[in-house]
C-alpha cells in the first residue's frame, strides 16, 4: 500500500494498468484527450507489480485495472464508473450523453424529441464526474464518446446507430417499448 501511495504522489494523474487491457488503453486515451499526461504503471511489467495490484484491490479496485488517481485521490476503476453510468441511465427512459458544443448530440436530441420523447441530457464536460463517465462510455465502445444514447436502459450506440434505427423504422417502437412515448 505504501508503494502505491508513493507512486501516486509523483504525478497529478496516475493510471495503473496491465499491458493487454483495452479498457485501460481507452481510459489513457480519454485522459490524454483532456490534455493531461498521466503517469502510466503497467503492473504486469513492474517487479513489484503483484504487490501493487494487491494494494489496489485493497482500495476497492475490482478488477484491479484500470485504477485512476487524480490529485492523489482514487477516482475508481472501470467498474465503479460503469455503475455510475448505470445509475444515471436508470433514471429516464431515454438518456443522451453529450458535450455542450456537440452539434450531432443536439441533432439526435431533436430527432428523439420529434417523436414526443423527452430525453435526459447529460453534458459530460459540465458534470463533475464527466471525465470518468466518458471513460466508461468509451469502454462500452463509444467512439467518438458522444453522443451516447440509451433507450430503456439499453445502449443504442452513437449518432450513426440511432440514425440507422430511425431510417429502418425501429427507433419509434423502441421508444414506445421503453415508455418514453405513447401511441
Amino acid at each position: 500500500m505504501d508503494r502505491v501511495k508513493e507512486v501516486v504522489a509523483l504525478s497529478h494523474v496516475v493510471i495503473f494498468i496491465k499491458s493487454g487491457c483495452c479498457i485501460s488503453h481507452a481510459i489513457m486515451i480519454l485522459i490524454r484527450g483532456f490534455g493531461a499526461n498521466p503517469a502510466m504503471y503497467e503492473l504486469d511489467r513492474l517487479p513489484n507489480g503483484v504487490e501493487m495490484e494487491k494494494a489496489l484491490i485493497g482500495l476497492g479496485c475490482n478488477p484491479s485495472v484500470p485504477a485512476v488517481f487524480v490529485g492523489r485521490n482514487f477516482m475508481g476503476g472501470s467498474h465503479d464508473v460503469m455503475e455510475k453510468v448505470k445509475e444515471v441511465v436508470a433514471r429516464s427512459p431515454v438518456v443522451i450523453f453529450s458535450k455542450s458544443g456537440c452539434c450531432i448530440s443536439h441533432t439526435i436530441m431533436i430527432l428523439i424529441r420529434g417523436f414526443g420523447a423527452n430525453p435526459a441530457m447529460y453534458e459530460l464536460d459540465r458534470l463533475p464526474n464527466g471525465a470518468e463517465m466518458e471513460m466508461a462510455l468509451i469502454g462500452l465502445g463509444c467512439n467518438p464518446s458522444v453522443p451516447a444514447v440509451f433507450v430503456g436502459r439499453n445502449f443504442m450506440g452513437g449518432s450513426h446507430e440511432v440514425m440507422s434505427l430511425n431510417i429502418q423504422g425501429k427507433l419509434k417502437p423502441l421508444l414506445i417499448k421503453a415508455n418514453a412515448i405513447w401511441i
